[in-house]
Protein backbone atom coordinates (compact mmCIF):
# COMPACT_ATOMS: atom_id res chain seq x y z
CA UNK A 1 0.00 0.00 0.00
CA UNK A 2 0.91 3.58 -0.73
CA UNK A 3 -0.13 6.53 0.58
CA UNK A 4 0.17 10.16 -1.26
CA UNK A 5 -0.21 13.65 0.32
CA UNK A 6 -1.60 16.60 -2.13
CA UNK A 7 -0.58 19.61 -0.37
CA UNK A 8 -2.82 22.89 -0.03
CA UNK A 9 -2.04 26.06 0.78
CA UNK A 10 -4.38 28.70 1.95
CA UNK A 11 -1.96 31.62 0.66
CA UNK A 12 -1.95 30.71 -2.88
CA UNK A 13 -4.75 31.19 -5.12
CA UNK A 14 -4.14 29.06 -7.66
CA UNK A 15 -3.41 25.90 -4.85
CA UNK A 16 -7.52 27.00 -3.31
CA UNK A 17 -8.92 26.78 -6.74
CA UNK A 18 -7.75 23.55 -7.41
CA UNK A 19 -8.96 22.42 -3.68
CA UNK A 20 -12.22 23.59 -4.39
CA UNK A 21 -12.42 21.42 -7.38
CA UNK A 22 -10.76 18.51 -5.56
CA UNK A 23 -13.60 19.12 -2.80
CA UNK A 24 -16.66 19.81 -5.49
CA UNK A 25 -15.64 17.14 -7.83
CA UNK A 26 -18.63 14.60 -9.02
CA UNK A 27 -16.03 11.97 -10.44
CA UNK A 28 -14.46 11.41 -7.23
CA UNK A 29 -15.12 11.96 -3.17
CA UNK A 30 -12.51 13.12 -0.80
CA UNK A 31 -14.06 12.97 2.92
CA UNK A 32 -13.03 15.07 6.38
CA UNK A 33 -11.51 12.60 8.35
CA UNK A 34 -10.97 13.11 12.19
CA UNK A 35 -7.08 13.75 11.45
CA UNK A 36 -5.83 17.06 12.00
CA UNK A 37 -2.66 18.31 9.74
CA UNK A 38 -0.79 22.33 10.03
CA UNK A 39 -4.19 23.10 12.44
CA UNK A 40 -6.73 22.07 9.10
CA UNK A 41 -8.57 18.81 8.99
CA UNK A 42 -7.54 16.31 6.62
CA UNK A 43 -9.82 15.15 3.44
CA UNK A 44 -9.33 11.18 2.34
CA UNK A 45 -10.01 10.20 -1.47
CA UNK A 46 -13.23 7.86 -0.83
CA UNK A 47 -14.66 7.17 -4.54
CA UNK A 48 -13.19 7.92 -7.56
CA UNK A 49 -15.05 7.35 -11.15
CA UNK A 50 -12.61 9.39 -13.66
CA UNK A 51 -11.68 7.76 -17.08
CA UNK A 52 -8.37 6.13 -15.47
CA UNK A 53 -10.49 4.08 -12.68
CA UNK A 54 -7.94 0.74 -12.03
CA UNK A 55 -8.80 -2.48 -10.35
CA UNK A 56 -10.22 -0.33 -7.10
CA UNK A 57 -6.73 1.15 -6.33
CA UNK A 58 -8.24 2.73 -3.41
CA UNK A 59 -8.40 -0.71 -1.46
CA UNK A 60 -4.59 -0.69 -1.66
CA UNK A 61 -3.80 3.05 -1.94
CA UNK A 62 -4.71 6.25 0.28
CA UNK A 63 -4.55 9.30 -0.96
CA UNK A 64 -4.80 12.74 1.39
CA UNK A 65 -5.65 16.60 0.72
CA UNK A 66 -3.90 18.66 3.27
CA UNK A 67 -3.83 22.56 4.10
CA UNK A 68 -1.43 24.93 5.17
CA UNK A 69 -1.14 28.71 5.87
CA UNK A 70 2.66 28.23 4.83
CA UNK A 71 4.00 29.42 1.45
CA UNK A 72 4.46 25.66 -0.57
CA UNK A 73 8.00 26.75 -1.72
CA UNK A 74 8.62 27.63 2.21
CA UNK A 75 7.38 24.40 3.62
CA UNK A 76 10.16 22.94 5.50
CA UNK A 77 7.94 20.77 8.51
CA UNK A 78 5.50 18.42 7.38
CA UNK A 79 4.60 17.69 10.78
CA UNK A 80 3.33 14.34 10.76
CA UNK A 81 4.72 12.50 13.11
CA UNK A 82 1.82 12.73 15.60
CA UNK A 83 -0.91 12.75 13.01
CA UNK A 84 -1.46 9.01 11.71
CA UNK A 85 -0.48 9.12 8.04
CA UNK A 86 3.10 8.70 5.92
CA UNK A 87 3.05 9.83 2.45
CA UNK A 88 5.63 8.16 0.53
CA UNK A 89 4.98 10.80 -1.90
CA UNK A 90 4.26 14.10 -1.88
CA UNK A 91 2.02 16.61 -4.49
CA UNK A 92 2.30 20.04 -4.34
CA UNK A 93 -0.77 21.88 -5.91
CA UNK A 94 0.85 25.19 -6.86
CA UNK A 95 0.54 28.42 -8.96
CA UNK A 96 2.92 29.27 -11.30
CA UNK A 97 4.30 33.37 -12.07
CA UNK A 98 6.15 34.36 -14.91
CA UNK A 99 6.86 37.76 -16.03
CA UNK A 100 5.07 36.60 -19.58
CA UNK A 101 2.08 35.70 -17.66
CA UNK A 102 0.59 33.08 -20.47
CA UNK A 103 -1.93 30.26 -19.20
CA UNK A 104 0.17 27.67 -18.18
CA UNK A 105 -0.29 24.34 -16.65
CA UNK A 106 3.48 22.62 -15.33
CA UNK A 107 4.88 20.13 -13.38
CA UNK A 108 9.00 20.08 -11.96
CA UNK A 109 11.04 19.16 -8.99
CA UNK A 110 12.57 21.61 -6.39
CA UNK A 111 15.93 22.73 -5.60
CA UNK A 112 18.28 25.04 -5.76
CA UNK A 113 21.90 24.59 -7.72
CA UNK A 114 23.89 27.17 -6.30
CA UNK A 115 24.30 30.09 -3.33
CA UNK A 116 20.72 31.76 -4.14
CA UNK A 117 17.92 30.03 -1.89
CA UNK A 118 15.43 33.05 -1.56
CA UNK A 119 12.55 31.10 -2.76
CA UNK A 120 12.80 28.22 -0.28
CA UNK A 121 15.34 25.59 0.27
CA UNK A 122 18.86 25.38 1.22
CA UNK A 123 21.66 26.92 -0.98
CA UNK A 124 22.80 23.52 -3.09
CA UNK A 125 20.52 21.29 -2.02
CA UNK A 126 17.86 18.90 -3.47
CA UNK A 127 14.56 17.83 -2.90
CA UNK A 128 14.01 14.22 -3.27
CA UNK A 129 12.08 13.27 -6.28
CA UNK A 130 10.43 10.65 -8.57
CA UNK A 131 11.20 10.78 -12.43
CA UNK A 132 7.91 8.52 -12.43
CA UNK A 133 5.82 10.72 -10.28
CA UNK A 134 6.92 13.70 -12.49
CA UNK A 135 6.23 12.01 -15.37
CA UNK A 136 2.54 10.34 -14.70
CA UNK A 137 1.59 13.98 -12.96
CA UNK A 138 2.87 15.69 -16.83
CA UNK A 139 1.58 13.15 -18.64
CA UNK A 140 -2.00 13.38 -17.16
CA UNK A 141 -1.89 17.18 -17.53
CA UNK A 142 -1.78 16.65 -21.07
CA UNK A 143 -4.28 14.77 -21.24
CA UNK A 144 -6.49 16.49 -19.21
CA UNK A 145 -5.73 19.70 -21.00
CA UNK A 146 -7.29 18.01 -24.37
CA UNK A 147 -10.56 16.65 -22.03
CA UNK A 148 -11.35 19.87 -20.76
CA UNK A 149 -10.43 21.49 -24.39
CA UNK A 150 -8.42 24.24 -22.71
CA UNK A 151 -5.53 24.41 -25.71
CA UNK A 152 -5.38 27.52 -24.80
CA UNK A 153 -2.57 26.75 -22.15
CA UNK A 154 0.74 25.80 -22.75
CA UNK A 155 2.22 22.29 -21.17
CA UNK A 156 5.77 23.04 -19.67
CA UNK A 157 8.41 20.82 -17.68
CA UNK A 158 10.29 23.12 -15.99
CA UNK A 159 13.94 22.78 -14.47
CA UNK A 160 14.67 22.06 -10.86
CA UNK A 161 14.32 25.05 -8.82
CA UNK A 162 12.64 26.67 -5.85
CA UNK A 163 12.47 25.35 -2.50
CA UNK A 164 11.37 23.07 -0.68
CA UNK A 165 14.33 21.07 -0.10
CA UNK A 166 14.60 19.26 3.39
CA UNK A 167 11.42 17.34 3.57
CA UNK A 168 12.36 13.90 3.68
CA UNK A 169 9.73 12.63 1.49
CA UNK A 170 9.67 12.21 -3.03
CA UNK A 171 7.66 15.52 -4.10
CA UNK A 172 6.97 17.21 -7.35
CA UNK A 173 4.79 20.99 -8.07
CA UNK A 174 1.89 20.58 -10.01
CA UNK A 175 1.08 24.01 -11.69
CA UNK A 176 -1.39 26.73 -12.87
CA UNK A 177 0.24 29.63 -14.40
CA UNK A 178 0.76 32.26 -15.21
CA UNK A 179 -0.50 35.39 -13.90
CA UNK A 180 -3.92 36.00 -11.13
CA UNK A 181 -6.14 35.65 -14.23
CA UNK A 182 -5.63 32.45 -14.82
CA UNK A 183 -5.17 31.00 -11.02
CA UNK A 184 -9.37 31.47 -10.50
CA UNK A 185 -10.24 29.99 -13.56
CA UNK A 186 -12.49 27.25 -12.73
CA UNK A 187 -11.80 24.58 -15.64
CA UNK A 188 -7.88 25.45 -15.21
CA UNK A 189 -8.07 24.49 -11.53
CA UNK A 190 -10.01 21.25 -12.84
CA UNK A 191 -7.43 20.58 -15.04
CA UNK A 192 -4.64 20.24 -12.59
CA UNK A 193 -7.09 18.74 -10.16
CA UNK A 194 -7.87 15.91 -12.30
CA UNK A 195 -4.27 15.68 -13.64
CA UNK A 196 -2.84 15.08 -10.01
CA UNK A 197 -5.59 12.19 -9.17
CA UNK A 198 -4.79 10.30 -12.09
CA UNK A 199 -1.41 11.54 -12.17
CA UNK A 200 -1.57 8.82 -9.06
CA UNK A 201 -2.83 6.32 -10.99
CA UNK A 202 -0.52 6.67 -13.58
CA UNK A 203 2.38 6.11 -11.91
CA UNK A 204 0.90 2.93 -9.79
CA UNK A 205 1.10 1.58 -13.70
CA UNK A 206 4.42 2.51 -14.15
CA UNK A 207 6.07 1.65 -11.08
CA UNK A 208 4.24 -1.78 -11.91
CA UNK A 209 5.10 -2.21 -15.60
CA UNK A 210 8.66 -1.29 -15.20
CA UNK A 211 8.85 -0.15 -18.79
CA UNK A 212 10.20 3.70 -18.24
CA UNK A 213 14.02 4.21 -17.80
CA UNK A 214 15.27 6.86 -15.92
CA UNK A 215 17.18 9.94 -16.47
CA UNK A 216 18.49 13.05 -14.66
CA UNK A 217 19.27 15.43 -16.94
CA UNK A 218 21.26 18.71 -18.26
CA UNK A 219 21.50 21.78 -20.14
CA UNK A 220 18.88 23.99 -22.09
CA UNK A 221 16.93 26.70 -20.26
CA UNK A 222 13.94 27.30 -18.08
CA UNK A 223 11.52 25.88 -19.85
CA UNK A 224 13.15 22.21 -20.56
CA UNK A 225 10.98 22.03 -24.42
CA UNK A 226 13.57 18.50 -25.29
CA UNK A 227 13.12 17.00 -21.89
CA UNK A 228 9.26 17.63 -22.40
CA UNK A 229 9.41 16.13 -25.79
CA UNK A 230 11.26 13.19 -24.65
CA UNK A 231 9.32 12.66 -21.61
CA UNK A 232 5.83 12.71 -23.81
CA UNK A 233 7.34 10.44 -26.65
CA UNK A 234 9.91 8.18 -25.57
CA UNK A 235 9.72 5.50 -22.41
CA UNK A 236 11.82 7.81 -20.41
CA UNK A 237 11.12 9.34 -17.39
CA UNK A 238 13.56 12.08 -15.98
CA UNK A 239 13.07 13.91 -12.80
CA UNK A 240 16.12 16.67 -11.92
CA UNK A 241 17.01 18.83 -14.88
CA UNK A 242 19.49 21.13 -13.97
CA UNK A 243 19.67 24.09 -16.58
CA UNK A 244 22.97 25.33 -18.83
CA UNK A 245 22.94 28.48 -16.72
CA UNK A 246 23.64 26.22 -13.14
CA UNK A 247 26.23 23.95 -15.20
CA UNK A 248 29.23 25.70 -13.76
CA UNK A 249 27.96 25.49 -10.30
CA UNK A 250 27.73 21.46 -10.36
CA UNK A 251 30.32 19.37 -8.44
CA UNK A 252 30.48 15.91 -7.62
CA UNK A 253 28.45 16.24 -4.63
CA UNK A 254 25.38 17.62 -6.65
CA UNK A 255 25.74 14.75 -9.16
CA UNK A 256 25.74 12.71 -6.17
CA UNK A 257 22.19 14.25 -4.53
CA UNK A 258 21.02 13.78 -8.29
CA UNK A 259 21.16 10.08 -8.00
CA UNK A 260 20.51 9.52 -4.12
CA UNK A 261 17.62 11.77 -3.78
CA UNK A 262 15.84 9.82 -6.63
CA UNK A 263 13.65 7.31 -5.76
CA UNK A 264 14.27 5.30 -8.91
CA UNK A 265 17.40 4.28 -9.81
CA UNK A 266 19.09 6.18 -12.36
CA UNK A 267 19.96 4.37 -15.91
CA UNK A 268 21.26 7.67 -17.64
CA UNK A 269 22.59 10.88 -17.20
CA UNK A 270 21.08 13.05 -20.31
CA UNK A 271 22.22 15.98 -21.64
CA UNK A 272 20.46 18.68 -23.96
CA UNK A 273 23.78 18.91 -26.08
CA UNK A 274 22.35 21.94 -28.48
CA UNK A 275 21.52 22.90 -25.11
CA UNK A 276 24.76 23.14 -23.82
CA UNK A 277 27.73 25.26 -24.79
CA UNK A 278 31.59 23.62 -25.29
CA UNK A 279 32.50 25.67 -21.61
CA UNK A 280 30.15 24.32 -20.32
CA UNK A 281 30.45 20.82 -21.51
CA UNK A 282 33.96 20.38 -20.79
CA UNK A 283 33.02 21.16 -16.83
CA UNK A 284 30.19 18.82 -16.90
CA UNK A 285 31.85 16.03 -18.86
CA UNK A 286 34.26 14.68 -16.71
CA UNK A 287 32.27 15.36 -13.52
CA UNK A 288 29.40 12.50 -15.18
CA UNK A 289 32.16 10.07 -16.28
CA UNK A 290 32.99 9.95 -12.41
CA UNK A 291 30.00 7.78 -11.79
CA UNK A 292 29.55 4.35 -13.92
CA UNK A 293 26.24 5.70 -15.31
CA UNK A 294 25.96 5.78 -19.45
CA UNK A 295 25.69 9.65 -20.65
CA UNK A 296 23.54 10.15 -23.76
CA UNK A 297 22.06 13.00 -25.77
CA UNK A 298 18.40 13.97 -25.63
CA UNK A 299 18.37 12.82 -29.39
CA UNK A 300 19.88 9.49 -29.18
CA UNK A 301 16.58 8.10 -27.36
Amino acid sequence: MMQFLIITSLEDKASMNIRDKFLRSKSYTFNEIELMWHDNPIYKLKSYSLERKKNNFLDKNQVYLGLTRESLIFLNDLKLKKQGIDPDLLIFASRHASQTARPAFLSHITGNWGENADFGGNPYDLSHASALLLKAGFLSLVEQTELLNLTNFSLDIEVTHHGPTILEKPLIFMELGSSKEEWGVNNAGEVVANAIINGIIKYLEFKKDKTQKIGVGFGGMHYAPQFKKLIINKNVAVSFICPKYHIQDLNKEMIEQMINKNLEMVDYFIIDWKGTNSADKKHLIPLLEEFDIPIKKVKDF
